[in-house]
């Protein structure tokens, strides 16, 4: 059976609010979600097998354990929703690890999300999101890509509209520890997410718009902080934002050609660092 290929987006945060800590040490956050072209690539297959094959491969393959894919597919498995159905699942990896981008997340509620279109699951919008969120946070997130807004109250509300911004997408050599930098959060904003009406993707908003995290991830990684503030005297940049907990660090433009020259400079100063320039989805 041939291969289907899956495109699997990259994540940004444009903002991200923490409301407050909850007991059992979890968090009530809210955020302004956009999604870029830059993505991993899925190649995914039935297979007559006992069991499923999955394989990563690429340039951010290297030491993934604990995927999320085999989390999905265990959980898909045990609760015999695939009935004994197999699948070869490839994974190339062109989205960094741990940069706050969501890669892992999206991968697998990509996957999900073509099991359902393919009918090889038949579940409703509750089980689905029960399934995405035993995988992660981000999961439920990534099966339908559109701009979207996360509420206090953990209800996911999509926009059709589309920024059209172009994404200079910066990256340290180091990953950030999601659960060390939510711990040592000290950050809080009250709720800004909740009043109707209110074009909240506008380029006024999200340009005034902050991460609450930020704080903590630059004290606990200078390099971070010096990176943003070279990130904000490149030329025409309209706004810079760490993306989720880090390591990310992601400057926009209004257009490819202020972005791609702004990417020409980073190169210059940071020659070990990733970077790729993407435009929103």
């Amino acid at each position: 059976m041939r291969f289907y290929k899956i495109k699997s987006f990259a994540k940004l945060n444009i903002s991200l609010n923490v409301i407050k800590k909850i007991p059992k040490k979890k968090h009530i956050i809210e955020s302004l979600i956009t999604f870029v072209d830059l993505h991993d690539l899925i190649y995914i297959r039935q297979i007559k097998s006992p069991k499923h094959k999955v394989k990563f491969i690429g340039k951010f393959s290297k030491n993934i354990r604990n995927n999320t894919v085999d989390k999905l597919l265990n959980i898909l498995d045990k609760k015999k929703f695939l009935k004994e159905k197999k699948f070869e699942i490839i994974i190339s990896k062109h989205i960094p690890q741990k940069s706050g981008m969501g890669g892992g997340s999206i991968n697998a509620s990509r996957i999900l999300n073509f099991f359902l279109k393919k009918r090889h699951l038949n579940l409703n919008k509750k089980m689905v999101h029960d399934v995405l969120k035993k995988i992660g946070s981000d999961a439920p997130l990534g099966i339908d890509i559109k701009n979207t807004i996360l509420t206090k109250n953990n209800k996911l509300i999509r926009i059709k509209k589309k920024l059209g911004l172009f994404a200079l997408i910066t990256k340290p050599k180091f990953g950030c520890s999601t659960k060390t930098i939510y711990m040592k959060s000290k950050s809080r904003s009250r709720s800004k997410y909740t009043i109707r009406g209110t074009d909240l993707f506008s380029k006024t908003n999200i340009i005034k718009s902050n991460n609450d995290l930020e704080e903590t991830a630059f004290k606990l990684y200078p390099q971070l902080r010096s990176l943003k503030f070279f990130l904000n005297t490149l030329p025409k940049v309209m706004f810079v934002r760490m993306s989720g907990s880090g390591s990310s660090i992601v400057a926009y433009f209004s257009t490819k050609k202020k972005a791609l020259y702004g990417l020409k400079l980073f190169k210059r100063k940071y020659k070990s660092y990733w970077c790729s320039v993407s435009k929103t989805i």
